[in-house]
């Protein structure tokens, strides 16, 4: 009878999953080849409110709406993912400070690291039918020179990678913008080197 009684009982809710990037680069980075840069906190101005929901499109029937997974969340709000991600890539090949630590180092050994300041714009999972999707990352970036009078404009730059999930749901929509997100911090790693020459 006590056993019955404990069948009636309803379940645990179940908590969201949570997800990140990955462990990331488990190789030592090389030594710093390149100049220094700063790299502000990237800013999100239109994502969510600085929520944790994994969101998509259904981009066949109303890509205007965003839509959260119930039971998927980040485990840091997405523009710290991405941030983390970049100054990661971004790392293999020069020192990458924060935005204060470049001001403070160019108190005590000379001019300030170039500093980009970065706006992440779309990142989301497209359908593009009931069972294809993609991880887009959309982001803009600002290369800034400090000089006595302020910041000075370098170059700016935007970026849009997709990137193919495997499977039709959170997991791969996951997926998906993990590599997107890899793809993206390539493709500004290479603009750096050049940009503002």
């Amino acid at each position: 009878m006590t056993l019955g009684a404990c069948s009636a009982l309803p379940d645990k809710p179940l908590r969201a999953v949570q997800y990140d990037f990955g462990p990331g680069t488990t190789t030592a980075l090389a030594t710093a080849s390149l100049p220094p840069l700063a790299l502000a906190d990237v800013e999100a101005p239109g994502l969510s409110d600085g929520g944790t929901a994994v969101v998509y499109r259904l981009g066949y029937a109303d890509a205007q709406q965003l839509r959260p997974y119930t039971q998927a969340r980040w485990s840091v709000p997405p523009a710290q993912l991405v941030g983390q991600r970049l100054r990661d890539v971004l790392g293999q090949r020069r020192a990458v400070l924060g935005a204060g630590d470049s001001a403070a180092l160019a108190r005590t050994s000379g001019p300030a690291p170039r500093l980009v300041r970065l706006e992440l714009q779309e990142f989301t999972q497209v359908f593009q039918s009931p069972t294809a999707s993609t991880g887009l990352v959309r982001l803009r970036a600002t290369l800034l020179e400090n000089t006595p009078l302020g910041d000075s404009l370098l170059a700016q730059r935007s970026f849009s990678v997709q990137r193919p999930a495997p499977s039709a749901d959170a997991p791969g929509g996951v997926r998906a913008l993990a590599a997107a997100t890899d793809a993206l911090a390539q493709e500004l790693d290479a603009w750096l080197e050049t940009a503002g020459r």
